[in-house]
């Protein structure tokens, strides 16, 4: 996962969490992801690990889980200058020309948990079905104390998940402890 703080963004509230896309190719020198870091804006982008072929070779590399997706949060005045000067850099939109966002709540949700694991899972809205999320569970104790979501089921292993989602865009399964799940 690749997260960069701006302490400035904490505590402004013109600043949000905005849904962009990301339409440079795969093997981009620089992906929005990357110009977002030099540029020292605030961002989340789900990353996992992948062997990936580099010159010939095959080198296991940390790469973005959707090609496409980035969060960024500032405000518009900020992130409105780079979409129009970066074409392969976009708002995703709501129905009509409104762009998306996620509440500052949840996305600091989401992150804090994906950030308290060091392998998380993710998965797309599609693939979270209801034959895995078996039960409902509140996290007692612990780094993610008070979280509630979704038991994952997964044959054959001992590993207990959280599912915690932004829904409609992504979720993700956690690794935490048998002793601190309450079923709901």
């Amino acid at each position: 996962m690749s997260v960069s703080k701006n302490n400035s963004a904490i505590g402004n509230s013109d600043k949000q969490w905005y849904v962009m896309r990301d339409l440079s190719r795969s093997n981009a020198k620089l992906p929005a992801y990357k110009m977002l870091r030099e540029m020292g804006i605030r961002f989340f982008t789900p990353m996992v690990w992948r062997i990936v072929s580099v010159r010939g070779r095959r080198e296991r590399k940390e790469v973005p889980f959707m090609q496409d997706l980035v969060f960024v949060c500032d405000s518009r005045e900020v992130v409105d200058p780079i979409v129009e000067n970066v074409r392969t850099f976009q708002y995703r939109y709501l129905r009509g020309r409104e762009p998306m966002t996620v509440r500052n709540k949840d996305m600091e949700r989401f992150i804090r948990a994906v950030e308290s694991t060091e392998s998380p899972r993710y998965y797309r809205p599609e693939e979270v079905t209801a034959d895995i999320c078996s039960r409902q569970i509140r996290i007692i104790g612990g780094n993610l104390n008070g979280y509630e979501g979704f038991l994952i089921t997964t044959r054959g292993s001992k590993t207990k998940r959280l599912l915690v989602s932004l829904p409609s865009l992504l979720a993700a399964s956690i690794e935490v402890e048998a002793e601190y799940i309450q079923l709901i």
